[in-house]
C-alpha cells in the first residue's frame, strides 16, 4: 500500500484535531508525531490538569505562546482565532471550536461517552482511544456516527485497531483465520544462567522452566506445566479482556474461552499453540480471539504488545518455501502465524485521522455489533451495599474475575465490566455469580442510558 498516494489529499487541506486526556502517555506520543505532520493542526487539548498539559507542550518544544489556557467559550474561540492551541479542563468548551476530529483518550467511560456524543452530534469524527468506553457502548456510538455522516473508529497504534487491521487484511486476501490475538502487556523474561524469571518488577526462581522450554510432543501438557511453575505470578490482565471485546465486536470473531487462554509461550510457538486441539493446539473452536503471555530469554526480542493471527495453510509447497524464509509455520505444516510485533501508540494514530477526515472511513470497523461481552464473575460472596471498586493501572476489582463471553451465551442483562465498575450492589451476591443489571444500583448517566437503550 502506497500511503502517500492513499492520502494525497493532505497536500490540499489541514486537519483540525482536539485531544482529550492529553497529558497521558498516549496523548504525548500522538502530540510528538503530530508535530512532524504540518497538515495536522492541534486545535485543542483537554485535560483536568491544565498546568500539566501546558508543561507537556513546553517539554515537547512548543513555543511559550503556542497555547492558551481557556476557561470559557469566549476564551477558547479567541485562542482558535489567534491560531493558538486552546488548553481546557472542561470538555464542553470543545463545542465552541471548529474541529474535524476528536481523539478521545481520557480512559474515563462516563466522561468519554459524553465527549464522543457531543462531537458526533456536531458532525465531528471520533477516534476512541478509551477502550473502556468502546467495550460498553462502542457499537451504539458507531451506529450514531454513521447516522450523522461521520466516523467513529478505533485508532491505529493501539492493539485493537492494529489487530482489526491484520484480520481484515487477511480476510481480503482470502485467508481462513483460525485465531486472532495479542500478547499481554508485560513479558515473562527468563535468565538461563541463574534460572530466575522476571515479570515487571518481580523476580522469582524458576529453574524448572528449563525442562519445559520447548513444547515437546504434547503442547497442552507443556503449557500447563509452565503455568504451574509460574503460578505465583499474575498471568492475566483485565485490560486484555477489554481490548479483545473491542476486536470481537469489530470482526465477529468470538472468545476462544470465557477466561481467555493466556498460554505462556514463545513467539516461535504461536503457530503450534493457537490451532485446533485435534492438531495438537489449545483451541476448541476456530475463528476466535485470544491472548498469550510472551515467554522469552533476556537476549530475545519482545513481542512489544504486538498482534497476530493464525491461518490455515492451503498449499504445502508454498508454506514450506515461506518456512525456509523464516515465517512461522506449524510443525505439521497445516497452519501459519502472521504477526506484527509492535504497537506504537499515538505514533501511528495520524493514519486514523487521515482515513476518517479525508475519506470519511474508519481505520477500524465500520460495522460494529455486540458479538462479545466483558463480564464480571464474583470470586467470593458479596453483601448488599458493597462497591465493586476498581483501582490501579490494571483496573482490577478485588475478588472478581473478568470474563469475555460470547454475547449470545451471556446471561440476560449481563452488565459490561466498565459499567459495573465502582457501582454499589443492590443485593447479596453469592460467589461464582455473573453480575447482571438487577444486582447493581445505577445512578442515571449517559453511559448507562446508552447501554440500557441498546439492550432493550
Amino acid at each position: 500500500m502506497n500511503y502517500e498516494m492513499l492520502f494525497s489529499q493532505l497536500r490540499d487541506r489541514n486537519i483540525r484535531m482536539a485531544l482529550t486526556g492529553a497529558k497521558g502517555g498516549f496523548g504525548r506520543s500522538l502530540l510528538v508525531q503530530c508535530r512532524a505532520i504540518p497538515q495536522i493542526v492541534i486545535a485543542a487539548l483537554c485535560d483536568l490538569d491544565v498546568e500539566g498539559t501546558l508543561n507537556l507542550l513546553a517539554s515537547l518544544g512548543f513555543a511559550t505562546d503556542a497555547a492558551a489556557r481557556c476557561d470559557t467559550r469566549e476564551q477558547a474561540q479567541q485562542a482558535s482565532e489567534a491560531g493558538k492551541i486552546a488548553v481546557v479542563a472542561d470538555a464542553a468548551l470543545l463545542d465552541a471550536l471548529p474541529l474535524d476530529i476528536v481523539v478521545e483518550a481520557t480512559g474515563q467511560p462516563e466522561s468519554s461517552v459524553e465527549i464522543a456524543l457531543a462531537a458526533i452530534r456536531r458532525k465531528v469524527h471520533v477516534a476512541m482511544v478509551s477502550k473502556e468506553t468502546d467495550s460498553v457502548v462502542g457499537p451504539s456510538l458507531n451506529r450514531l456516527a454513521k447516522e450523522h455522516g461521520v466516523t467513529y473508529t478505533t485508532p491505529d497504534g493501539d492493539q485493537p485497531s492494529n489487530l482489526i487491521g491484520l484480520v481484515t487484511w487477511a480476510r481480503v486476501l482470502g485467508f481462513e483465520i483460525i485465531a486472532a490475538g495479542k500478547s499481554s502487556e508485560y513479558d515473562y523474561i527468563f535468565e538461563a544462567a541463574t534460572g530466575n524469571l522476571t515479570y515487571r518488577d518481580q523476580t522469582v526462581p524458576a529453574p524448572e522452566l528449563a525442562k519445559v522450554w520447548t513444547l515437546g510432543d504434547n503442547a497442552p501438557a507443556t503449557l500447563a506445566r509452565r503455568r504451574q511453575i509460574l503460578q505465583q505470578l499474575p498471568q492475566k490482565a483485565t485490560p486484555d479482556y477489554c481490548e479483545m471485546n473491542v476486536v470481537a465486536n469489530s470482526t465477529g470473531l468470538l472468545p476462544a474461552c470465557d477466561a481467555l487462554s493466556y498460554p505462556l509461550c514463545h513467539v516461535a510457538e504461536l503457530a503450534d499453540v493457537f490451532i485446533p486441539e485435534e492438531d495438537g493446539g489449545i483451541l476448541k473452536k476456530n475463528g476466535v480471539v485470544d491472548v498469550f503471555n510472551c515467554l522469552r530469554r533476556t537476549d530475545e526480542a519482545s513481542f512489544a504488545g504486538g498482534v497476530f493471527i493464525t491461518v490455515r495453510c492451503t498449499d504445502a509447497a508454498v508454506w514450506e518455501v515461506l518456512r525456509q524464509k523464516g515465517h512461522l509455520v506449524s510443525r505439521n505444516g497445516k497452519y501459519a502465524c502472521i504477526f506484527l510485533p509492535y504497537h506504537l501508540m499515538g505514533l501511528e494514530t495520524p493514519l486514523s485521522l487521515f482515513s476518517s477526515v479525508l475519506h470519511n472511513r474508519p481505520s477500524g470497523s465500520a460495522d460494529q455489533a455486540v458479538h462479545a461481552l466483558m463480564a464480571i464473575r464474583t470470586e467470593r460472596a458479596f453483601k448488599a451495599g458493597e462497591v465493586l471498586a476498581m483501582g490501579g493501572h490494571h483496573h482490577d476489582i478485588e475478588a472478581v474475575t473478568p470474563l469475555l463471553l460470547a454475547a449470545a451465551e451471556a446471561p440476560r442483562q449481563t452488565v459490561p465490566f466498565y459499567l459495573a465498575a465502582n457501582k454499589r450492589l443492590a443485593a447479596d451476591v453469592p460467589a461464582g455469580t455473573i453480575i447482571t443489571a438487577d444486582l447493581l444500583v445505577f445512578e442515571q448517566s449517559t453511559l448507562y442510558a446508552m447501554w440500557r437503550e441498546a439492550t432493550q
